[in-house]
């Protein structure tokens, strides 16, 4: 198998993967504090991530990968988890989820200035147009029922494109689940301080649905879908590999309405099938 088709395998694999991220969150911010959540699923995948470098002797980073690193935490184990809880208190999944459409553009955006890659103006023709998709959807329908939880999903949407592409530029050269093991360990102090400030009175109060929503962002959305995902962008390219997540709507959409009975308007799914169409478009002139 090449390098390309291996990328665009582990990348779809991570994509699958995420596409439970907002659902799970849903579930757990009904019971859990944002803040709490958002720390409680970083030091949980910290400790295992701290497991993992031990266990496989991994070499410290170098000091040059340290700001790389920092970025890549402050964007995708605080940033976006902490901006898509807060957001979730305001909007359905179903509703935000239609937001990660935006994330391929963000994601090459960065791509290009981080990562150096430079993809052909039909690219950002065919990028732009799945973006201008989802922000139609949010001015006609979002903005009118909470402009607070827009706003939070478009915030969480730049600091996890900067993060994604940081990770994926640092991925070739310190392995894809290096990066974010080294990332969650960084974070991991302050995560367990703030989760000891933030933590339920008791746990006996909280609901097995949220305990498992908990335990799904923490071991899949923070640790395992990122071992495959900054390993996708590393081989087959940032702002390439990034498209997959165009797909992420549609699977984010059938599990709300699956899982959570959650509505999905015929707007939602013309948006989002609009926006995958996208892809192919984008994956033709990502290089």
């Amino acid at each position: 198998m090449d390098r390309m088709a291996s990328g665009w395998i582990n990348g779809f694999i991570g994509v699958l993967i995420f596409s439970g991220s907002l659902p799970a969150t849903r579930v757990a911010v009904m019971q859990f504090d944002p803040v709490f959540l958002t720390v409680a699923r970083a030091a949980i995948a910290g400790i295992l991530a701290l497991g993992l470098l031990i266990a496989f002797r991994e070499k410290r980073p170098s000091r040059r990968d340290l700001i790389s690193l920092v970025v890549v935490a402050l964007g995708v184990v605080v940033g976006f988890p902490l901006l898509t809880a807060l957001a979730l208190q305001h909007v359905t999944s179903a509703h935000s989820i239609v937001f990660i459409g935006l994330l391929p553009l963000a994601t090459a955006i960065f791509g290009v200035i981080r990562g150096g890659e430079r993809p052909k103006p039909a690219f950002w023709l065919f990028s732009g147009l799945g973006s201008a998709l989802v922000a139609g959807f949010a001015l006609t329908q979002g903005l009118t029922a909470s402009p607070v939880g827009d706003l939070l999903m478009l915030a969480a949407i730049v600091v996890c494109g900067l993060g994604y592409a940081e990770g994926g530029r640092l991925s070739r050269t310190l392995g894809g689940w290096q990066v974010i093991s080294w990332a969650l360990v960084l974070s991991l102090p302050v995560m367990v301080a703030v989760a000891f400030l933030y933590r339920p009175a008791s746990l006996a109060e909280i609901e097995p649905p949220a305990l498992i929503g908990l335990a799904y962002v923490s071991l899949f959305s923070m640790l395992i879908g990122f071992i495959f995902w900054y390993r996708g962008l590393s081989q087959g390219g940032i702002a390439a590999v990034g498209q997959l997540q165009l797909l992420q709507p549609f699977f984010g959409l059938a599990l709300a309405a699956t899982l959570l009975h959650e509505p999905v308007t015929w707007i939602m799914l013309a948006v989002t099938v609009a926006v995958i169409l996208c892809v192919a478009g984008t994956r033709r002139f990502a290089r």
